[in-house]
């Protein structure tokens, strides 16, 4: 009898008030006067993961972390892996080279603060390391990351996409390890199969279709979701309508096809598989001129 395939499940720990489709009802400086919804829609995420055995990596946003502290031991105490989601949820490509650095790195000494271990693994907002952004690449490296798991491999989307990479782990230049987003292909074109939005939009079907796809393939692949997608009753604000179809519909399956995903696939944390990864490809050496 095969062994099935370990995948990866992540979960990026943000508030519903922070995320890009709702940013032009929310401003930054209203941040602050807001409830905190991620501790609870998290700790639902918990235990769904504890009542199917399954560790994950959550992605923190430092903001985050500097409010709610407690929850960031929670979830390092429970033996699920924390990564980092950078610090403010500013987009790459909306940043300087020093203002992502100084953004990397205090996200990173805040959660390693409160863990009491290094924080190995990024994922960007949005998954905004996209191809005018890889100089972010070598400020990770620099600052200490094993991997970035923020290139989503998509044929299109308004926000992000890096089509000329695939689904497939890989090394950058730098040293650095990219653990992509799945997609599925489809002749040139690359289907979403990781998870947030499309998750709550899409049959659970078409999820099970493809994801059990890549695994019959003989890969195995890296799965996304946010705590707010576990919280149906999170305040409604007036967007347009394309970003209200895409942030509310659905929230209430949310949980309920999690459960079924974590029955139908095996999960790790992603830093488990990076380090067997790490082990298995070497980097190759640094060269120095003569």
């Amino acid at each position: 009898m095969n062994t099935p395939i370990v995948n990866r499940i992540s979960f990026d720990v943000e508030d519903w008030f922070q995320v890009e489709n709702l940013k032009s009802a929310i401003r930054r400086d209203q941040w602050s006067t807001m409830a905190l919804r991620v501790e609870d829609s998290t700790r639902k995420i918990l235990e769904i993961l504890s009542q199917a055995d399954t560790k994950a990596t959550f992605f923190i946003l430092g903001w985050v972390a500097d409010r709610c502290p407690g929850l960031v031991k929670e979830i390092h105490a429970l033996g699920h892996e924390v990564a980092s989601h950078g610090h403010s949820h500013d987009l790459i490509y909306e940043m300087t080279p020093a203002q992502y650095r100084e953004d990397a790195k205090r996200a990173k000494g805040v959660l390693e603060s409160l863990t009491g271990v290094a924080v190995t693994g990024y994922r960007a907002p949005s998954f905004t390391i996209v191809e005018e952004t890889v100089w972010a690449l070598d400020v990770l490296r620099e600052e200490g990351f094993l991997y970035d798991s923020s290139v989503f491999p998509l044929t299109w989307h308004d926000r992000y996409g890096f089509a000329k990479c695939g689904p497939v782990p890989f090394r950058w230049d730098n040293g650095l390890i990219e653990i992509p987003i799945a997609v599925s292909q489809l002749g040139r074109l690359s289907l979403p199969a990781g998870g947030g939005g499309y998750f709550r939009l899409l049959p659970y079907a078409y999820f099970k279709t493809l994801l059990g796809r890549i695994n019959k393939g003989g890969e195995s692949f890296t799965f996304y979701l946010h705590p707010w997608e576990f919280d149906p009753d999170q305040p409604r604000v007036h967007v347009k309508a394309s970003h209200r179809f895409r942030h509310y519909v659905n929230l209430s399956r949310t949980a309920e096809r999690l459960t079924r995903l974590l029955g139908d696939f095996r999960f790790e944390p992603i830093d488990a598989f990076a380090k067997r990864w790490d082990l298995a490809h070497p980097a190759a050496p640094l060269t120095r001129a003569a």
